[in-house]
């Protein structure tokens, strides 16, 4: 059988597992792709446990030597999919024109059976220290079941590798930075009063006029244009007083494709009506908030972004909820914020909440990175070291010392309809991995 053929019948097998993790609707994968796993590599010797923490499944495993100085990572677990929006079922591979379809064929159960068949050749040659290896089952919900207890179990026991590849990107290209997520709430009360003036509605559309993503971390101010902040400079620039928000309000790191407000510009002659002047605050303030000048570690080619995604009212308080990326910790985003709220909102409530992961910054130089960009030139492709824009489980890793490089086969429609990954790039990545982790352990 071709490495192609090899890597395909493996990915179809791992595809056919529904491993959906959908909070909103109670959906989390089960044990049986995490068992299926562990039973393929001890049929080709390879010993791996099932870690179970928080009701996800992870499988845990060494191989070699103790101990470890490189670990090999990838998730099981993927975001939902509406199967009336597909052209194939997105539980079934379907191989077309050069493209295997199905949900997972890119993020990331690709990179799944690239590591699994990488594993299955080394177990035949010699190394010169031991390869630990994971497979989470939780990282489209932050990796606190997963990566976290993984990194903090290997790290306890002594086996905390001094590299990591982590499976997870895409196009072939070494990623070697990302941001670290903050999630910054702000809670004002309201405060009404009735007022004078001409009642209108104006309407704010997220717009992207390069790519469409909806995803914070990808939001390029500056070029896209986001209908909350529009709205804050609308009632700035025109003096409105704030009556009531609507719009499709997802969640913290989606951009809402919409808002509107209804407003009144204050007027003498005008109908007397309510307006919420708490409300009215808060909206002008998401503009000097999402410029809070934030504290960075490290360089980034995104910068700092901020976005506030969430409006609602509950429990008597309006509440925003707002992203933000940076190379920061949470004591860099905490402190100016809140210096800007009391300056815009003295008697407004703000928190800032973030995971046990961080930012990740991998030089250039680092072993592990010259170590990647010399297998892919070895199969024939460029390196180009780029930045993610979004979260991975490496954020687990980096913290502790180790590092990491994410990496991936060349694909699309990433978490969309009819995802895909392209299958001589697939071909590539059990070789890439398996070069990579050669180079690093010194073996024959």
């Amino acid at each position: 059988m071709g490495a192609e053929q090899q890597v395909v019948k493996l990915l179809e097998v791992l595809v056919s597992y529904n491993t959906v993790n959908d909070p909103e609707r109670g959906l989390k994968p089960s044990r049986d792709l995490a068992d299926f796993i562990s039973e393929w590599l001890g049929e080709r010797g390879i010993h791996s446990e099932v870690v179970e923490s928080g009701g996800y499944y992870s499988v845990l495993g060494l191989l070699g030597r103790e101990p470890p100085c490189v670990g090999l990572l990838a998730h099981l677990d993927t975001v939902p999919a509406v199967p009336e929006r597909w052209s194939y079922d997105p539980f079934r591979l379907t191989v077309v024109g050069g493209r295997a379809y199905g949900r997972g064929a890119l993020d990331d159960k690709s990179n799944v059976a690239s590591i699994l068949l990488a594993l299955e050749r080394l177990r035949e040659s010699r190394t010169d220290c031991g390869v630990v290896f994971a497979f989470t089952g939780d990282e489209e919900v932050g990796g606190a079941n997963g990566a976290l207890v993984v990194s903090r179990r290997l790290e306890t026991s002594g086996l905390l590798p001094k590299y990591l590849v982590n499976g997870d990107g895409m196009g072939m290209v070494p990623i070697v930075r990302r941001r670290k997520a903050f999630s910054v709430e702000v809670l004002v009360r309201p405060r009404k009063a009735l007022v004078r003036g001409v009642v209108g509605t104006a309407r704010f559309s997220a717009y992207y006029p390069v790519s469409q993503h909806a995803h914070a971390a990808y939001f390029v101010s500056g070029a896209d244009s986001h209908p909350l902040i529009a709205a804050s400079i609308f009632v700035r620039e025109t003096g409105a007083l704030v009556r009531n928000i609507k719009g499709r309000f997802l969640k913290s790191n989606v951009v809402p494709p919409e808002v509107e407000l209804e407003y009144v510009l204050p007027d003498p002659s005008g109908v007397e009506v309510e307006v919420d002047e708490g409300l009215t605050e808060l909206v002008r303030a998401l503009l000097p908030i999402v410029k809070t000048p934030v504290r960075t570690r490290a360089f980034s080619e995104y910068g700092v972004s901020a976005t506030p995604n969430v409006y609602d009212y509950s429990q008597g308080r309006h509440r925003i909820v707002a992203d933000v990326r940076a190379m920061a910790l949470k004591e860099d985003v905490e402190e100016p914020l809140r210096e800007v709220v009391r300056e815009c909102l003295p008697e407004a409530d703000v928190g800032v909440r973030t995971d046990a992961g961080g930012y990740v910054y991998t030089p250039p130089d680092s072993k592990v990175v010259e170590a990647l960009s010399a297998s892919l030139r070895e199969v024939g492709v460029s390196p180009r070291l780029a930045e993610g824009a979004g979260a991975s489980d490496s954020r687990h890793f980096a913290p502790l010392g180790v590092e990491v490089v994410d990496i991936g086969p060349r694909g699309g429609n990433m978490h969309g309809d009819d995802e895909y990954v392209e299958l001589d790039s697939l071909a590539l990545m059990p070789v890439v991995y398996y070069r990579t982790v050669k180079r690093l352990t010194g073996g024959s």
